[in-house]
């Protein structure tokens, strides 16, 4: 590349497309752009996103090009936050730090804003393909399907349903697979098919967004057993007070924590298989181990 771009400054250009979106938006309906922007404002990793522009930038230089794609990703996140937090799913009072959005704007209002956020970042990603070539609306219709009930919607029905019940294994798996890991990969393995990456990497893309979602589900059940509720920014031992499977009531703290490290070293690894300078990806993936939050 001719410029060295940063991690900080591809976040900072998604933090802008997404606060830049919203402006000037509603008339009578304008309640429910205000709790859109709330969450999505909130703050956040941005990960989903990140993995994006980071996976597209091995193969391309214009990740200008793939924004709106990589913010409408953040904006499905952020819809899944507002349900998953509602008193009818987990019952959160905090997210990001801040009042869940039904505590600030209500249920009803609640339910739209996440409905409004998916609708959008789907809206965003059509528009998106408009005078582009296939691999666009392949890669679309690839996070679009990573967010249904094959992929995202599907893990939570399954983590609802899985409430005050010990789940096997091999359902536990599935569960965060699609709950966390649907959007993880489907954001790498779009990026690789924006950037049309040859396909020995799309398929070393694909097992090392598995293995990375795999690690991010760990990781924050280990947080939620040892985090603290103002480092979190949402409420420590959610899991053990919803009764909840998890890979800590499976296993035990200290095997997560080893199987967290040695899933990282393993993604690691999958990257020095991969064409193109994977440095600001591995700097990710042991940020995502490294986490207190």
């Amino acid at each position: 590349m001719e410029k060295e771009i940063s991690i900080e400054h591809l976040r900072n250009s998604i933090e802008n497309w997404l606060g830049s979106y919203f402006k000037d938006k509603g008339s009578y309906n304008k309640k429910v752009y205000e709790a859109m922007e709330y969450s999505l404002g909130a703050g956040g990793k941005r990960i989903r996103p990140l993995l994006l522009l980071l996976t597209y930038m091995l193969y391309k230089d214009d990740f200008e090009k793939v924004l709106p794609i990589a913010s409408a990703v953040e904006m499905i996140h952020t819809y899944s936050l507002i349900h998953d937090d509602l008193p009818c799913m987990d019952n959160d009072d905090l997210r990001r730090g801040k009042p869940t959005n039904h505590k600030v704007f209500g249920e009803a209002v609640a339910v739209l804003a996440g409905d409004g956020l998916l609708n959008e970042g789907m809206s965003i990603m059509l528009k998106s393909c408009m005078n582009e070539q296939h691999n666009f609306i392949k890669a679309c219709s690839f996070i679009a399907e990573s967010a249904g009930a094959e992929g995202m919607v599907g893990g939570q029905t399954v983590d609802i349903l899985s409430e005050n019940t010990k789940i096997p294994i091999d359902q536990l798996y599935y569960m965060h697979s699609k709950k966390t890991g649907a959007i993880i990969k489907a954001s790498i393995i779009a990026g690789a098919i924006l950037g049309e990456a040859p396909k020995r990497d799309i398929e070393n893309l694909e097992y090392y967004g598995q293995k990375l979602g795999l690690a991010f589900q760990i990781k924050d059940d280990i947080l939620d057993i040892v985090g603290d509720t103002e480092v979190l920014g949402k409420k420590a031992k959610s899991d053990l007070d919803n009764n909840k499977t998890t890979f800590i009531t499976t296993y035990g703290l200290n095997k997560c924590i080893e199987m967290c490290n040695s899933i990282t070293a393993e993604c690691i690894e999958v990257l020095d298989n991969i064409s193109g300078d994977t440095s600001k990806l591995k700097d990710l993936t042991l940020f995502l181990l490294n986490r207190e939050k």
